[in-house]
C-alpha cells in the first residue's frame, strides 16, 4: 500500500506578509533612538500583535527633504513593496522652502508610486508659527490637497498629540522619545490597518 504524502497548499500572494516602506526623514529614521525603538520597528510589532502579517522597512533619512525623498525614491522603495507611508516635508518647512517646491516633489513621489500600483498613506506636517500665517497655511494645505487629488489615505499631522509635549520628546524638543513613538504608533495604527487592506486588495486583483 502506497503512502500518500500530504502537502500543504502553496502560499498564495494574499498569504504573504505585506511589505510596507516608511519613506521619511529623521522622524521615521528615529534620530537619537535605538533601532528597535524607531517608528517602523514599533509599527511592525504593533501590527503583528494584532495578527497582521507585515514587514515594515525603515527608509527614513535624517535631514531629508521632499526633493531628497524624490531623488532616492526608486532605491528606497524597491520592487516587491506593497505599500508606502510617506512622511516628508518637515525639513522643507524648517528651512522655509517655497511650499510650491515641496508640493511638486511630493506630488511626483505619489504619482510614481501610483503608477506602480502602490497604495500610499500620506502623513502631514504643520507649519511653525514663526514663519508667518500665510506660509503655514500654504504649507499645511499641501497634504490635504494631495490626499484629495490622488485619493490617498491621509493622516493630517504625524506628530499629533506629541508636538510640544516635553515628556514625549527628546531634549531637542523636535524628535519623539521612545514614549513619543509609542503614541504616534497608537494614533496612526487604524490608518495603517486600512493601508494594509488596500495593499492586499491590489495584490489579489
Amino acid at each position: 500500500m502506497l503512502a500518500v504524502a500530504l502537502r500543504a497548499p502553496p502560499a498564495t500572494a494574499a498569504d504573504q506578509p505585506v511589505r510596507i516602506v516608511a519613506l521619511g526623514d529623521s522622524l521615521t529614521a528615529g534620530l537619537g533612538l535605538p533601532v528597535e525603538e524607531t517608528f517602523p520597528a514599533k509599527l511592525e510589532r504593533a501590527l503583528k500583535a494584532k495578527g497582521i502579517a507585515v514587514e515594515v522597512a525603515n527608509a527614513g533619512v535624517s535631514g531629508d527633504t521632499a526633493s531628497g525623498g524624490l531623488a532616492r525614491l526608486d532605491w528606497s522603495v524597491p520592487e516587491g513593496t506593497n505599500a508606502v507611508i510617506l512622511e516628508l516635508g518637515a525639513n522643507d518647512m524648517l528651512r522655509g522652502t517655497d511650499p510650491s517646491r515641496t508640493r511638486q516633489a511630493l506630488d511626483e513621489i505619489v504619482r510614481r508610486l501610483t503608477e506602480r500600483r502602490i497604495p500610499v498613506l500620506l502623513a502631514g506636517m504643520r507649519g511653525v508659527a514663526n514663519l508667518g500665517s500665510d506660509y503655514a497655511r500654504d504649507f499645511e494645505t499641501i497634504y490635504s490637497e494631495l490626499a484629495s487629488r490622488h485619493g490617498l489615505l491621509f493622516y493630517p499631522f504625524f506628530l499629533e498629540g506629541i508636538a510640544g509635549e516635553a515628556g514625549l520628546n527628546q531634549g531637542d524638543g523636535l524628535h519623539p522619545s521612545a514614549a513619543g513613538v509609542d503614541a504616534i504608533v497608537a494614533r496612526i495604527l487604524p490608518k495603517v490597518e486600512e493601508l494594509v487592506r488596500r495593499a492586499r486588495d491590489k495584490r489579489v486583483m
